[in-house]
């Protein structure tokens, strides 16, 4: 007969890795994918912003010093938006709006009027941070006050809207983010603590030895950090992956990409892996650690 092959010794904290790492980057990758949906959906919300515009309509024949006077007035206000360091006031002449208003309606006013009723007027760009109704009404009052002003008009009602439906749908995402987080983190722990069930009787062994329980709980907390941190890495290239497909399917949604944001959302799911995967092993030793030996079958 052969001789019997020698089986190989169980190192402490040895158990399934590639289960563990495949459950723990798969849950992280669901907060991935419900983060990236956050983050765009707090990207459009700004787009939305930026584009409010107010309408300031001017006195009739002001003199092109008091019209540079006024540009500058308004490029010097706070709550102008910028783009490329450049603040966003744009004048529109009566001509140009004469001009815009038949290309959009095909029909000539001045033909049967005999004149230009139209006004010359600045497009200002709101900033962001001013774009709820009560700043609005300031920013309103304030371009009113200034000299050779006529009239201001921004679409009110809208913008009221857009406030509400955003403010309704960050509440709503962020309710989800909450209970989504909490499944995910109790998923990954009872990963790590089923993968540890197989270890009980191992680390019983150790402790009637005479291990410390610091000696036990260390090769167990060290191989489940590195665990959830390669889990989350490997999220974060899947994620990463992903992202790029869609935006190859879907080319618009590069304008709602935020490159800043994503960096700090994919360190968020390496270190909430690694976190989670040392507090779950933590806990799951401990728990092992104070069984009897009847409550260990």
């Amino acid at each position: 007969m052969p001789p019997a092959r020698p089986t190989r010794k169980k190192k402490l904290g040895n158990y399934p890795h590639a289960m563990v790492v495949f459950s723990i980057t798969l849950a992280l990758l669901v907060i991935g994918l419900f983060g990236l949906l956050l983050l765009h959906a707090h990207k459009l919300s700004e787009v939305v912003k930026e584009n409010i515009e107010m309408q300031v309509y001017l006195e009739r024949d002001l003199p092109e010093a008091q019209l540079l006077r006024l540009q500058q007035t308004f490029s010097s206000k706070p709550f102008i938006a910028y783009r490329d360091n450049r603040p966003q006031v744009r004048f529109l002449s009566k001509e140009e709006g004469a001009k815009q208003f038949v290309e959009q309606t095909g029909e000539d006013f001045q033909q049967f009027l005999g004149d230009n009723p139209l006004r010359d007027a600045y497009i200002l760009k709101i900033n962001p941070e001013y774009s709820d109704t009560e700043h609005l009404h300031q920013v309103e009052q304030e371009l009113k006050a200034e000299t050779g002003v006529f009239e201001v008009q921004y679409v009110q009602s809208l913008i009221t809207s857009i406030n509400e439906n955003v403010r309704k749908l960050s509440l709503i995402l962020l309710g989800f983010a909450a209970v989504l987080t909490f499944v995910v983190v109790v998923l990954i722990n009872n990963t790590i603590k089923l993968a540890l069930f197989s270890q009980r009787f191992l680390i019983r062994s150790m402790q009637l030895v005479g291990a410390t329980s610091f000696f036990i709980q260390r090769p167990f907390l060290r191989r489940a950090t590195w665990q959830g941190f390669v889990s989350g890495v490997l999220a974060s290239l899947l994620l990463l992956a992903l992202l790029q497909y869609a935006y190859l399917e879907v080319d618009e949604l590069r304008l709602l990409r935020d490159e800043r944001l994503l960096i700090v959302l994919l360190l968020i799911l390496v270190a909430l892996g690694s976190f989670i995967g040392f507090i779950s092993s933590y806990r799951a030793v401990r728990k092992y650690l104070g069984m009897s030996l009847d409550e260990l079958y």
